[in-house]
């Protein structure tokens, strides 16, 4: 949080996205952790925000996502602001308020300025949610917001850069509400890319999501000073002698070509340690890299301690530091084909999770 808060200032709040659990760390410790550090929390569904509210959180929520189902009652009565996208919902959050008794309802626009996603297109689509708003007097426009799709990416430079062609909609957006008669307050763009390469991207409000669990976005978007907060960590739970040619996991996929030491870890492809790792990933033993063997099954994974010394109960590190080494979550996303975004968030909800340092 002090990183963030040295690079975009004390006139900018600080919206922090906590959706997907907040990207695999626990949602609600981590929003109580930092509820009185930033202005408010972003998520993506309602039971997210639900989930937040119940537990005592009392900053603003954010439900990014845009749709609601049959949610709005419940979006009006646990006080969540949701994103609109469709003038039809102003309607339902209208028939909401009405029958909750509420008698105002803030609500974020989202533009679409080229996620070709979610969110209004500038123009007649936009006139006619403004058109929405006179109909809905408990709605209340307080925010304006948009997505940008390539911030992380270095691109050419100047106005065709597709950020700056994404803020010129943007502020086409605004000034067509303005001319309507409305002018929301609350502004917010920038994710944690955009909020260190596109300063005027800032606005009111800027949404780290990545950055906040202490990663870059990208190569691009280099963020000095973060230092990852999680790690995924076991213990060998068995270990076995085999010789060579014998085989390792589901498939035999690997064949000892000397006698190994074999270490059972319990973490498999159901706690979020992909099965797409196989044979690509190495954990940490006693501050040494331990090549992962054969096929990550659902429950465990098989490495080689055969030069390591390792003992039953000793620590292994999938995900973070043990000694001079570290295992980041870029280095898993490159070897498993994805980005540490996903790593992240397919941490299930079955491993436990151990906090340390200030507790709320």
């Amino acid at each position: 949080m002090d990183v963030l808060r040295a690079r975009v200032g004390q006139g900018c709040g600080i919206l922090a996205v906590v959706k997907a659990d907040a990207y695999g760390h626990g949602a609600v410790v981590v929003a109580r952790a930092i509820e009185r550090r930033v202005w408010g929390f972003g998520v993506s569904l309602v039971e997210e925000g639900v989930e937040i509210r119940r537990a005592g959180v009392e900053a603003p929520i954010v439900v990014l996502g845009a749709y609601y189902g049959h949610d709005h009652r419940d979006v009006v009565a646990y006080k969540l602001t949701p994103v609109i996208g469709d003038p039809a919902d102003l309607t339902r959050f209208q028939r909401a308020a009405e029958e909750l008794g509420a008698s105002r309802v803030d609500v974020h626009l989202k533009i679409d300025t080229g996620m070709s996603r979610l969110g209004l297109l500038p123009g007649a689509p936009l006139d006619k949610l403004c058109d929405a708003l006179d109909r809905a007097p408990a709605c209340a426009l307080s925010g304006l917001m948009t997505h940008f799709h390539s911030a992380d990416e270095a691109g050419p430079e100047g106005a065709t850069d597709p950020t700056r062609v994404q803020l010129d909609r943007f502020a086409q957006a605004r000034e067509q509400l303005r001319r309507r008669g409305h002018e929301p307050q609350l502004l917010h763009a920038a994710n944690s890319a955009a909020l260190v390469r596109f300063p005027e991207s800032r606005f009111s409000l800027v949404r780290p999501g990545l950055a906040l669990y202490g990663l870059s976005p990208s190569a691009d978007a280099q963020i000095a000073g973060l230092r990852p907060v999680l790690s995924l960590r076991s213990r060998i739970v068995a270990l076995r002698e085999i010789a060579a040619g014998e085989p390792v996991s589901y498939g035999a996929r690997f064949v000892a070509k000397r006698p190994t030491r074999v270490a059972t870890v319990p973490v498999g492809y159901a706690d979020g340690y992909t099965r797409r790792l196989s044979g690509k990933a190495s954990v940490l033993v006693n501050g040494r890299r331990a090549p992962v063997l054969g096929a990550i099954t659902m429950d465990m994974c098989l490495v080689d301690v055969t030069d390591i010394g390792a003992q039953l109960g000793d620590e292994v590190v999938s995900l973070g530091a043990q000694g001079d080494e570290r295992i980041t979550a870029e280095e898993l996303a490159t070897n498993s084909d994805t980005i540490s975004w996903e790593i992240l968030c397919g941490i299930s909800k079955r491993v436990p999770r151990i906090y340390s340092g200030e507790r709320p």
